[in-house]
């Protein structure tokens, strides 16, 4: 490895360290000393002890409240409250080991890119997916089929409830906060490239500044099994992934989010470079959601890089997933001239 790489690989690995302190910050009962072995960090002992703790404990103690702070503790530890280390297979909601703040960065309370502060206020909202008016709830369990790769929460439930509560609490805090204190610390907005993807450089990109927190194998980085097996930093694809009717999964969605907050606490990326990355990750298998050719029911209305089809156009779905996107949205455009 170069010593430019060495230092860059230092630097990722220092702020993985902090990532994990920040996780593990928030609530003193989430917290523990268990330790991390095998192919795991030793600053994770944190977050390892969040883990197991968390998924010991759930079996014995199921909220009867659905407060905000039950919300936030569900986007963070959601695999061990509604995922698959829940001990009640009735309790496994979401299909993989991601939780939601894997997307939602701290627990979605920074401002920017996939922020949660915002979001109580844009619903219900017109789902062109849905083809129709949806609310938060819906929502919700829309990033539960397929970020999760999981089932429906029941819209009664105590964690349905509480998640909202949660988000509706963060929208009373965004409502209070000053223009300077919204707005987002991110380089700046995603320009996209006038060009195709380029799968292979995309590879050259995730090899220089991805694999150190997300692995060579884009396996992510896990804490011990014996430890509750969380992740420190979520796999990018394969089976504990978002599965193919995600909206990471296209190439602009991910790219965007790639050059605000990617890599982790050193946002560095060029348009170009996040713009190739998002491809590569992309290019990968990953869980498959059923039905989708079934998602906007109004083809005219489906996002040019969504990467399946129908489509209401001729470009070949390559195209649709690598690009160049500009003919297509401006076929678009012209259709409703």
């Amino acid at each position: 490895m170069s010593s430019g790489k060495s230092r860059f690989t230092a630097l990722l690995a220092i702020t993985a360290a902090a990532a994990i302190v920040t996780a593990c910050s928030n609530d003193a009962a989430d917290q523990a000393d268990a330790g991390a072995t095998g192919n795991t960090m030793p600053a994770a002992e944190s977050a390892a002890g969040t883990a197991a703790q968390t998924t010991a404990s759930v079996a014995n103690s199921h909220p009867t409240e659905a407060t905000p702070e039950y919300g936030r503790r569900l986007l963070r530890e959601t695999p061990a409250l509604i995922g698959p280390n829940n001990p009640d297979p009735e309790m496994q909601y979401s299909g993989n080991q991601l939780a939601c703040s894997s997307c939602h960065l701290n627990d979605g309370k920074t401002p920017g890119t996939l922020s949660l502060l915002p979001t109580s206020g844009r619903y219900p909202r017109q789902s062109n997916r849905d083809g129709g008016i949806r609310d938060l709830r819906d929502r919700i369990n829309g990033c539960m089929e397929r970020s999760m790769n999981g089932r429906m929460l029941p819209r009664d439930s105590i964690e349905m409830i509480a998640m909202e509560a949660y988000i509706d609490d963060l929208g009373v805090q965004y409502a209070a906060m000053t223009e300077a204190e919204r707005a987002p610390v991110e380089p700046p907005a995603f320009i996209e490239p006038d060009r195709a993807a380029n799968v292979e450089a995309g590879r050259a990109v995730y090899e220089q500044h991805c694999f150190v927190c997300h692995g060579n194998d884009g396996g992510g980085l896990r804490v011990a099994e014996s430890a509750g097996g969380a992740y420190v930093f979520p796999p990018l694809w394969g089976p504990d992934s978002y599965n193919n009717g995600a909206g990471m999964t296209r190439t602009l969605t991910a790219a965007k989010f790639i050059k605000a907050r990617m890599p982790f606490g050193q946002p560095i990326l060029t348009d170009d470079q996040a713009y190739d990355v998002s491809a590569y990750i992309n290019s990968h298998e990953r869980p498959t959601k059923a039905n989708r050719e079934l998602d906007f029911p109004d083809k005219t209305l489906k996002p040019i890089d969504c990467p399946y089809p129908p489509y209401a156009d001729d470009f070949p779905q390559e195209q649709h997933i690598l690009g160049p996107f500009n003919p297509i949205r401006e076929y678009y455009q012209n259709l409703k001239k």
